[in-house]
């Protein structure tokens, strides 16, 4: 009897232990700071809320490349009863190929917080149809920084902007296609502007007979490199602003708030995001289809896409803008934070020029011709 009740003591004793606590895994693509979004405070606040759950946050590294290796990873555990990954954080180019594949659970009708998602980006992923397997953990955006001092009134538009650099040589800069996304989101927003039918390279389908209409749009384009400065990078922009050595040039509007609040960007540097608009991409939250932890993931992404939330650490913590609808928002932040990311660059802004970048065909045949009709 005495060895029967330490048995059940020992069982009471294991059963209240880490050993049978749940872990999630959560795996993200991204800068160590996502990755540390998770680590240091999506998992503590979840854990907090979900005792007995240990969340694990693993970073698979920045860009496209970091959502590769979790397809990869998915990919190559497609026979197995259930993935290393409970909720994954992806690009949109992944995402759709994992959509494609199989890899991914369509989770979001249990989710509530997806219904606070309206753009675009939550059903597209550059041409792909993602509606169902994915809801936006942040939507970050390019624009134009320039010096309010150096330049009252900004242009309004890639025309207005194109006439502007014609009185005003070299005091815009970007960074070509080379060296970072800011460079590459003006030249698809260029493209928008002055190539035909934008909404077309952004929804397909695909003509390979499209890119011929863009030979007027980038021969203007090379033109008008003659009058700006080719930058070093995303940072090199922001660097070249902050030294007063060029009056605008198009940023990721996260950076420009974080250059900002670290002293690195004078309070005179205003946004603009001109029409007809400029692209951004959001990161996803995903469930693999064979996800150990399905239920736990839900209620992870439920917090995490949830309006608190998303006010105090996407936008708050990050300056990302967030993933469910701004509007969501109101309330929810103090006055100055939603002023420093909301004054600039409105909610309504955001809903009218804020784009996609096109599907992945006439993305790669923009990148082809910048190459060939632009830099030569």
């Amino acid at each position: 009897m005495r060895i029967l009740t330490i048995a059940c003591s020992l069982a009471a004793l294991m059963a209240g232990s880490p050993l049978s606590a749940q872990t999630l895994n959560v795996a993200t693509a991204g800068d160590q700071n996502m990755v540390d979004y998770v680590k240091d405070y999506l998992g503590p606040m979840f854990e907090k809320s979900h005792p007995g759950v240990k969340v694990v946050s693993v970073g698979t590294g920045a860009g496209d490349s970091g959502s590769q290796k979790i397809f990869e990873k998915l990919d190559a555990q497609k026979s197995a009863a259930t993935t290393d990954f409970d909720v994954i954080v992806i690009h949109q180019k992944a995402a759709g190929t994992m959509v494609k594949s199989g890899l991914l659970a369509k989770y979001t009708g249990n989710v509530d917080t997806a219904k606070l998602v309206s753009s675009d980006a939550a059903s597209n992923a550059l041409g792909a149809d993602v509606s169902g397997f994915v809801i936006p953990m942040f939507q970050s955006q390019t624009a134009l920084a320039y010096n309010a001092d150096m330049l009252k009134s900004p242009p309004n538009s890639f025309a207005e902007l194109r006439d502007w650099v014609k009185k005003n040589p070299k005091q815009f800069g970007y960074n070509g296609i080379k060296g970072g996304m800011s460079g590459v989101a003006f030249v698809a927003g260029w493209v928008y502007a002055f190539g035909g039918d934008a909404d077309k390279l952004i929804k397909g389908p695909y003509d390979a007979a499209e890119k011929t209409k863009w030979d007027g749009a980038l021969a203007d384009l090379k033109e008008f490199n003659k009058n700006v400065v080719i930058t070093p990078g995303n940072a090199g922009t922001l660097d070249m602003l902050n030294r007063g050595e060029i009056a605008m040039g198009p940023v990721w509007v996260d950076m420009f708030y974080s250059w900002q609040a670290d002293g690195k960007l004078p309070p005179n540097m205003k946004l603009k995001l001109a029409a007809p608009g400029m692209p951004g991409q959001p990161m996803y939250y995903a469930i693999p289809d064979k996800a150990a932890q399905r239920k736990l993931a839900e209620e992870f992404i439920a917090l995490a896409t949830s309006p608190q939330v998303q006010a105090d650490g996407i936008v708050k913590k990050f300056n990302w803008y967030p993933g469910i609808d701004a509007k969501n928002l109101e309330g929810k932040l103090d006055k100055a934070a939603w002023d420093k990311l909301f004054t600039d660059v409105t909610p309504a802004d955001l809903a009218k020029n804020a784009k996609p970048f096109p599907i992945a065909p006439y993305f790669n045949d923009i990148l082809e011709g910048y190459e060939k009709k632009v830099s030569n």
